[in-house]
């Protein structure tokens, strides 16, 4: 429990990854999936289950909701970390790039935001990224066609929105996790909707009792 005592992150990632001898994707899962004691306190203080969610606005930190459903709909690995949260070993790296699973992974979180009774939703993008205004532009194609009450907006830099609202943010990222006033796990949810219908084989890959 080296982050728990103290221990910087990357230190204790290198410590541990050297005595394990992991590849450096291994040692990107870990790093995502890891958090102290008290940051998993603190997130689950902050966190609003999804039953929670009817008659509530909120806001969905687009990429990182995104790319893993994207993932998990693709049959990549997808990490379950000790704080419950799902995450993926993509990235984004400057620049975005629409793949196959991409309108039916805006779909289904269309289906499910829905289900929940969510009233409104907002999409929050990085607009550095490149390709995030066509993005925006397929997204606000499918919310006009299916008549979804969602909004899509691009920011220089979204994280500091969404930290800032006071509604229940749709997020995995553990800074956001860390600094926001509600969280709600989103993805979980969807995730755990697709292995139960069965559709699709997601990779998934519990690393939740991770001794960092």
């Amino acid at each position: 429990m080296l982050l728990s005592r103290g221990y910087p992150e990357k230190s204790s990632l290198k410590l541990v990854g050297d005595h394990l001898a992991l590849t450096e994707r291994q040692r990107l899962a870990v790093m995502r999936s890891a958090c102290s004691d008290t940051q998993i306190a603190g997130r689950r203080a902050r966190q609003v289950d999804v039953s929670q969610l009817v008659g509530r606005a909120m806001e969905i930190d687009g990429y990182n909701l995104l790319i893993t459903v994207e993932s998990a709909l693709s049959g990549a690995p997808v990490f379950v970390g000790r704080d419950g949260c799902m995450r993926d070993l993509g990235g984004i790296h400057g620049s975005y790039r629409k793949v196959t699973e991409t309108i039916p992974a805006i779909e289904l979180i269309a289906r499910h935001v829905l289900a929940l009774g969510v009233p409104h939703a907002r999409w929050l993008f990085d607009s550095p990224v490149s390709n995030s205004g066509r993005l925006k532009t397929l997204l606000g194609e499918l919310i006009r066609a299916h008549g979804w009450p969602f909004e899509v907006e691009l920011d220089a830099n979204p994280d500091n929105l969404l930290i800032a609202s006071d509604k229940p943010v749709a997020t995995s990222d553990s800074n956001i996790l860390d600094e926001c006033c509600q969280w709600t796990n989103l993805t979980e949810h969807i995730i755990h909707g697709v292995i139960r219908a069965g559709t699709v084989g997601v990779n998934l890959i519990d690393l939740s009792s991770i001794h960092d």
